[in-house]
């Protein structure tokens, strides 16, 4: 099957990674991240060969490497605007 080959998922990362340029978030970057720690664990022999382990996996890496990348390059303090005054009160 395709998803037990490691170049599978490192391709997955690296298109991943180009969407993500594309579409800019953390979010992709954070899938791509964890295609390829996936792909890595794969050419490794330490991960099998069952979906189900490889996709949790691949969700757990996607989501630390999400969290990291919004907690150390994500939003800064200030970034974001508070409104305490609406535009319709008068």
């Amino acid at each position: 099957m395709l998803w037990q080959e490691w170049w599978i998922w490192m391709i997955a990362g690296v298109v991943l990674a180009i969407l993500e340029v594309l579409i800019p978030g953390f979010i992709l970057l954070g899938f791509a991240i964890g295609a390829a720690l996936t792909g890595v664990l794969l050419w490794l022999d330490i991960l099998g060969g069952s979906l189900s382990v490889l996709l949790v996996v691949f969700a757990l890496a996607s989501l630390a490497a999400w969290w990291l990348l919004r907690r150390y390059v994500g939003v800064r303090p200030g970034q974001v605007k508070i409104w305490e005054r609406d535009i319709n009160d008068g």
